[in-house]
């Protein structure tokens, strides 16, 4: 009996090796534990934390959630534990869950993000940093820092300077080029970037004559973004040199090649783990299914692959 072709799924991104590229993206998969039941955190190459801020948030007024065609909004306003309560109790927790940890960090100042990373840097268990420049419901930080290249180098540089683990950067499609951002913080020192974060969005019940979230507006995600999300994954991985990681509305295997086709190295998944909380192994499975179809000995191999010129 002739056996199956052996496709390696592990990947490397920003240093860090990935048993395979579907990372769990920040803030859908809580911090790590909260799945246990429904999905292992195992099954993923890694999991991005929900955002560690500096103190306890507790986020924007509810309705925080609010479903729309193809996707959701959210306006959560980055609710979390804070650094002390996360290093404390819920990094203790992830010891032994099988997959890469990758925090998520925002932060009203500069100050705060330096702060931040330094807490960080070293502290065994976490195998990297993503930072969070791109949230589009908070009233500061957020989006203020991601939204021009050179503050966005700026916050990369004053965490660089005090965290030495891999360091990645989310970035927004809520700005004029993306890839002008992204170009910035290569030069700044980052390691990869991830994109995109959710775009802005906004439900109103015309019936009550008010908007459906408590913070009237909210970040948009789920497959209703995703073309916007493909566009600007292939567009930012063509203008750096560093690895990209897609995110927007995956939720099948086809979703992530088509990222990877685009140029990204990995890529998140976010929404879909709130549809359907086993997506990732249904996207692992077919990500080696379409590598043993293309001819494909890795599923490194499909980064990049897009072809644009005539047949």
């Amino acid at each position: 009996m002739k056996h199956p072709v052996l496709i390696r799924t592990s990947v490397t991104v920003a240093g860090i090796r990935l048993k395979n590229p579907v990372l769990a993206a920040s803030g859908t998969f809580g911090y790590g534990t909260e799945y246990h039941h429904l999905c292992p955190a195992s099954a993923f190459g890694a999991i991005v934390t929900k955002t560690i801020t500096l103190k306890p948030r507790a986020g924007n007024p509810p309705p925080r959630l609010c479903e729309t065609p193809s996707g959701m909004l959210n306006s959560i306003g980055l609710a979390n534990v804070g650094l002390e309560d996360f290093l404390t109790r819920k990094l203790p927790r992830l010891k032994d869950i099988g997959t890469k940890v990758i925090v998520n960090i925002a932060g009203e100042s500069l100050a705060e993000y330096t702060m931040l990373a330094h807490a960080l840097d070293g502290v065994p268990g976490i195998s990297g940093l993503e930072v969070n420049i791109s949230c589009p419901n908070v009233s500061r930080g957020g989006l203020a820092f991601g939204a021009d290249p050179e503050m966005a180098a700026r916050v990369t540089r004053a965490v660089k300077r005090v965290y030495r683990g891999p360091l990645i950067i989310k970035l927004s499609p809520n700005v004029t080029d993306v890839s002008a951002v992204a170009q910035a913080v290569q030069r700044a020192g980052a390691d990869a970037v991830s994109l995109i974060n959710t775009l802005y969005g906004l439900a109103i019940d015309i019936e009550r004559r008010r908007p459906v979230l408590g913070n009237i507006s909210g970040g948009l995600s789920g497959p209703a973004i995703r073309p916007v999300a493909l566009y600007h994954v292939y567009r930012t991985a063509r203008s750096i040199d560093i690895p990209v990681i897609g995110l927007g509305g995956i939720v099948s295997a086809a979703d992530a090649v088509a990222f990877m086709l685009a140029g990204a190295a990995a890529v998140q998944i976010g929404t879909a783990n709130f549809i359907a909380p086993n997506s990732v192994g249904r996207i692992n499975s077919g990500l080696i299914s379409y590598c043993r179809r293309q001819g494909f000995k890795s599923v490194a191999e499909i980064t990049g692959k897009l072809r644009c010129g005539l047949l």
